[in-house]
């Protein structure tokens, strides 16, 4: 498992490129066969993938949590990005389609991943945090998580928002999380751009082809900062800094939050005429 250490608003003002992106971006996250974990010092969120192929793969209790199991002071979401798969949790099996979630809580003791199809394998993107209290394993269709249009087409941020892990869907204790899919010819995500200090975000962005790119800002509203992204590559938006992206092309991306509280709607306003 990866650690990074949380860094703050003026470190970050004096890094280059090169230091942005190994302070905060977060790839390879899908390696066939394999499970990657990133921790991040920021609400000690792990960032995590497994893409499972003829195996399935079990999530593994690394050294550093010094915990009994992955799960004993933890709780998990998962998000299938791929082909259809399945989680095991304790003996039991949940499928999972492209797009659909799955929350495990604190004390689910053994998990593994599989895929149905190795030749068309399911991607798990996963993030877990600590959590004090256990909360029922839920699955979620994309149709439980009851879909919400936003934006326009004349701004080029129409897009449909997916919220899964939140006060009014899957319980939990600090986790929040769901995903958002811009129409064909939309590039803007998450405007207007906005802070919320009381939680970090992690953002990772699929379904971009391999021939585009994605700037993601972040930074303080007048100090921003970007990093350019490729397909299913995760950044992580510490507290103090903004988070907002643009493709050259359509794409999709997960968000996911811990922290002070599970307020999907507790954020700052950064206007978009005071950025610089």
């Amino acid at each position: 498992m990866e650690i990074r250490f949380a860094i703050g608003k003026n470190e970050t003002k004096h890094l280059d490129t090169d230091g942005l992106r190994e302070h905060f971006l977060v790839q390879d996250l899908f390696i066939s066969g394999k499970l990657k974990l990133v921790y991040s010092h920021h609400d000690r969120v792990i960032i995590g993938g497994v893409m499972p192929t003829a195996y399935q793969v079990v999530l593994s209790n690394p050294a550093e949590l010094r915990a009994g199991y992955f799960l004993e002071r933890r709780e998990l979401g998962i998000i299938n990005l791929g082909g259809n798969g399945s989680v095991s949790a304790d003996g039991v099996e949940y499928p999972l389609q492209k797009l659909e979630c799955l929350y495990l809580g604190k004390g689910v003791n053994e998990v593994s991943f599989s895929s149905a199809d190795p030749t068309q394998p399911a991607k798990f993107y996963l993030l877990s945090a600590p959590a004090h209290q256990s909360f029922p394993t839920v699955k979620y269709t994309r149709e439980d998580a009851s879909p919400v249009g936003l934006g326009d087409a004349s701004t080029s941020n129409k897009r449909t928002v997916y919220k899964y892990i939140h006060n009014d869907g899957i319980r939990s204790c600090q986790l929040v999380m769901g995903l958002t899919v811009l129409e064909p010819g939309s590039v803007w995500n998450s405007v207007p751009p906005h802070t919320h200090t009381r939680r970090m975000e992690v953002y990772l962005y699929f379904d971009l082809d391999a021939a585009h790119r994605l700037f993601h800002f972040m930074g303080e509203p007048q100090e921003t900062r970007h990093l350019v992204m490729a397909n299913d590559e995760a950044v992580i938006s510490p507290p103090w800094s903004m988070h907002f992206g643009c493709g050259t092309s359509n794409y999709a991306f997960v968000w996911g939050m811990a922290g002070e509280n599970l307020d999907y709607t507790d954020m700052d306003p950064a206007p978009i005429p005071s950025l610089k």
